[in-house]
């Protein structure tokens, strides 16, 4: 794999109060819209007034396994204050997990069979909802260039969905194939964390060779004093992870608008 499986520090982090992307001191309350697309709730963040929408273009947003929640919705938000329309996905059936869960949890199980054990979140399961979301924004909002953001479990899913993906990045990557990896032949960034269990240094290089053989344009960068999961759930009180929050989100934003407008 280029990535390890997810963990249970997919799942620990802070809930932001506001958006910390952003100089606005303006409240954190999510400004989208949320609904479904088919059965599988989603978030669909528009630019706002007086910001200029990026034309036939824009973001599916794949998430954590925490999915669609503040600190997710208030992401979308501001990557449609960047000017793009932005979609947020439930990839786990109305079966996300908990911020910070306490006791013994069975990650794996979760995965294979889902918390009720009949609702998987294996790429047989996932695929699904990812093709759905492609087909309403194509179909519904006439989107004819189509970037992808995953945090963590999404990335995969970045990966697995191109062509109709044409431009991806990466935050801590999860559960990422070789060949997932290989396969993605078109612009990719990634965001990396310092200290990361599922995306260590060697996966890290590994990717990078894999990247550089595929001779497209790729990034990696790598946030020290950071931790996996941070660019979505990292305490923005302190200092270098606020930082290493807000320099990840303007890499992702740099990166669509020279690869995919």
């Amino acid at each position: 794999m280029a990535s390890n499986a997810p963990a249970k520090c997919c799942t620990v982090g802070v809930k932001h109060e506001k958006n910390t992307l952003t100089a606005s001191s303006r409240s954190g309350e999510p400004t989208g819209t949320t609904f479904k697309v088919g059965k599988y709730e989603a978030y669909l963040a528009t630019p706002p007034a007086g910001v200029a929408q990026a034309k036939d273009t824009a973001i599916l947003y794949l998430p954590d396994v925490i999915s669609i929640w503040q600190n997710s919705k208030l992401m979308a938000d501001q990557f449609a204050a960047n000017g793009y329309l932005t979609l947020i996905i439930d990839l786990f059936n109305g079966d996300a997990l908990s911020l910070n869960r306490t006791g013994d949890f069975d990650f794996m199980s979760w995965l294979t069979k889902g918390s009720t054990g009949d609702n998987p979140h294996t790429t047989e399961a996932v695929d699904p909802i990812v093709v759905e979301a492609i087909k309403y924004l194509k179909e519904e909002k006439g989107v004819k260039k189509l970037g992808a953001v995953g945090y963590c479990f999404g990335a995969k899913y970045v990966a697995r969905h191109y062509p109709d993906i044409s431009v991806g990045y990466f935050a801590h990557p999860s559960f990422v194939d070789e060949e997932e990896l290989a396969g993605f032949k078109g612009p990719l960034s990634i965001a990396a964390a310092e200290t990361d269990e599922i995306f260590p240094a060697d996966k890290r290089h590994r990717s990078e060779e894999i990247l550089k053989a595929g001779g497209l344009p790729y990034q990696i960068n790598l946030y020290s004093q950071t931790e996996h999961g941070f660019t979505v759930r990292c305490d923005v009180s302190k200092k270098e992870q606020k930082f290493a929050k807000e320099q990840a989100f303007l890499q992702a934003v740099t990166w669509f608008n020279h690869w995919l407008l």
